[in-house]
């Protein structure tokens, strides 16, 4: 006996679905069949795919699906017999892990419910927040050693070899300048004043120990195990965690976050690891730097040379192309104007080709050859030490990622990620410097770190703001921004639309010791077609991060030029510029201040 057609085809999708652990009907050509298909791959299930638009009678197929489970479209996907859903309730369900429970995955115990990775401010963030709402969590860190053997504690760059002692050492020039001011105003001392490096750097280091430490201490209290190990994933669930004396340890983990951070660029240039040094090493170097040459033109070079001449020293910097590349260049040649009019000297369009050393010391002696971007010429110079700060490369090309089947940008090591900060792989996250297209910034990263982990583990559902970001460059005239520079503005909004508003002006802190009159400047730029909303905001003078922190929460609620105006400024200050600001860029209107 041969059952009717119809008949026949329910028999056969009823074996199926009870044949088959997982059964995807699909269609070849369908993107939400071939993610769906996909995710299977990458969980190492395996998956039985019924290609409806390759069978013969696979419209009635469809039909009798659509009969059954009240669901018109493919992939149509069954677990264990039970009915899933199409595309998004099967990423949902293992989002929420429903589907490792239903393919019988829920009934393995793993160690942990999170696992981050690095122990930066955005991992620590993330880990302690985790904890706090009842998580058991493990935060492996390990710093791999520059080539000059250097290594810290834990907390990650902003702490060790960043934002900290960047600014400190910072504040160290800044009052080399006070000092000179201070005779203006009446101070009376000996004209030997002098800098001693190893004291300033033995204060910062020693400032910074007790930060590793108070770290230690808050992830004991939050109840978050710490191991100073290397992680690496072995499969999508485990890592391998490797100490400094070669101990392997295995660990699992139902969810993981990637907070791995970046690490400095080399040259690729003879001599570069062998002789050079980069901002991993500087803060901690055990003698001055002497005479110096800084290669690259990012925050970093510009930051680092900043303060070095603020020391006194003898300082160039060498710039391929243009300065702080992707901030507002108007700004970026302004910071780097004031630079150069005060003792920095910058070697413009040339590259480096080889590194000597010509004797060894500390500080000893090196030849720096380079070549013009532009032209033959050769440059060559000798330099007691030369810091390089071309960039900084994500860490993720040696964590075992390929095996956890997370995709990643193979040209710059960078991690794509949707608006919830999950990587392809949806149980494991990235957040901080290793994301695509995303600001790399310690406030960022915590920020991200603490609203990813209420999101996992409190029903929370707010975002990370990577757009509404104030951030400072602490050049020797400090440089802040928040939202938009000029050029991007331009780009999104179109010239025509956009009313730009700036001005020039002296601190009154400057005026008695008669330096850097109409030096500093502030710039807002506004929406024209949006009630002059102020998309993009800048300003170039002391105190900048001081200046723009309430700016920032200002322009993340929306404020506009008449608010700006109708706001009562506080006299006599810098911030009160933006109250006062009249004069238009394309007005081209004398934008110099005199007096009060």
């Amino acid at each position: 006996f041969q059952p009717p057609g119809g008949a026949r085809v329910r028999i056969n999708l009823t074996e199926l679905i009870d044949a088959n652990q997982v059964l995807v009907f699909s269609k070849s050509y369908c993107p939400f069949c071939v993610k769906v298909k996909e995710l299977f791959k990458e969980l190492n299930v395996k998956c039985s795919a019924i290609e409806l638009d390759l069978m013969e009678n696979g419209t009635n197929y469809q039909d009798l699906l659509h009969e059954m489970t009240g669901q018109k479209t493919v992939p149509s996907v069954f677990i264990n017999k039970k009915h899933i859903g199409g595309c998004d309730n099967t990423m949902k369900a293992h989002k929420d892990g429903i589907l490792q429970k239903l393919l019988g995955e829920g009934n393995e115990v793993y160690e942990y419910d999170l696992i981050v990775i690095g122990g930066g401010s955005g991992g620590l963030a993330c880990s302690k927040e985790a904890a706090a709402l009842g998580k058991k969590v493990m935060v492996l860190d390990y710093v791999v050693p520059t080539p000059k053997g250097t290594t810290w504690g834990l907390g990650g760059t902003c702490v060790n070899v960043g934002c900290i002692p960047k600014k400190l050492m910072h504040q160290t020039a800044l009052l080399g300048t006070a000092i000179e001011d201070a005779r203006k105003f009446g101070w009376e001392f000996s004209d030997q004043v002098t800098h001693n490096w190893e004291t300033m750097r033995t204060a910062v280091n020693n400032y910074i120990g007790s930060l590793n430490w108070g770290y230690r201490v808050s992830l004991r209290d939050k109840n978050v195990n710490y191991v100073n190990a290397y992680a690496e994933f072995v499969e999508p669930h485990k890592i391998k965690a490797t100490n400094k004396r070669g101990k392997e340890m295995f660990y699992t983990a139902a969810k993981f976050v990637l907070a791995t951070g970046e690490r400095p660029r080399y040259l690729g240039v003879p001599g570069d690891k062998e002789y050079c040094i980069t901002s991993d090493d500087l803060f901690s170097l055990p003698y001055c730097p002497g005479k110096t040459l800084v290669v690259g033109a990012s925050y970093v070079a510009l930051e680092c040379g900043g303060f070095l001449a603020g020391l006194g020293l003898d300082v160039t910097v060498m710039v391929r192309s243009i300065l702080l590349r992707g901030f507002d260049q108007d700004m970026a040649n302004r910071a780097g104007d004031y630079m150069e009019t005060h003792g920095v000297k910058f070697l413009r369009k040339f590259v480096p080709t080889k590194i000597e050393q010509l004797e060894a010391g500390t500080p000893g002696r090196l030849k720096v050859t380079a070549k013009s971007t532009e032209s033959d010429e050769i440059f060559e110079g000798e330099y007691n030490t030369v810091l390089i700060a071309v960039g900084r490369d994500a860490c993720t090309g040696k964590i075992g990622l390929d095996k956890a089947g997370v995709k990643v940008n193979a040209k710059n090591g960078k991690i794509p990620v949707n608006d919830e900060e999950q990587t392809n792989v949806p149980h494991i996250y990235a957040i901080g410097d290793i994301l695509e297209g995303k600001w790399e910034l310690t406030p960022v990263a915590i920020q991200a770190g603490k609203l990813l982990a209420r999101r996992l583990y409190a029903g929370a559902s707010l975002k990370c703001d990577y757009v509404n970001v104030p951030t400072t460059v602490f050049t020797p005239m400090e440089y802040c921004s928040c939202r938009y520079p000029e050029e991007k503005a331009v780009e999104i909004y179109g010239q025509e639309n956009l009313e730009v508003y700036h001005s020039l002006f002296w601190p009154l802190e400057f005026t008695v010791p008669g330096r850097d009159n109409n030096r500093c400047y502030a710039k807002i730029i506004c929406n024209k077609l949006d009630n002059d909303r102020v998309i993009g905001f800048h300003y170039l003078g002391p105190n900048a991060g001081e200046v723009t922190q309430g700016f920032g929460a200002a322009m993340k609620c929306g404020i506009t030029k008449d608010q700006l105006d109708n706001t009562i400024g506080i006299h006599p200050t810098c911030a009160e510029i933006f109250t006062t600001m009249e004069v238009t860029k394309s007005s081209g209107g004398d934008i110099t201040q005199s007096g009060c």
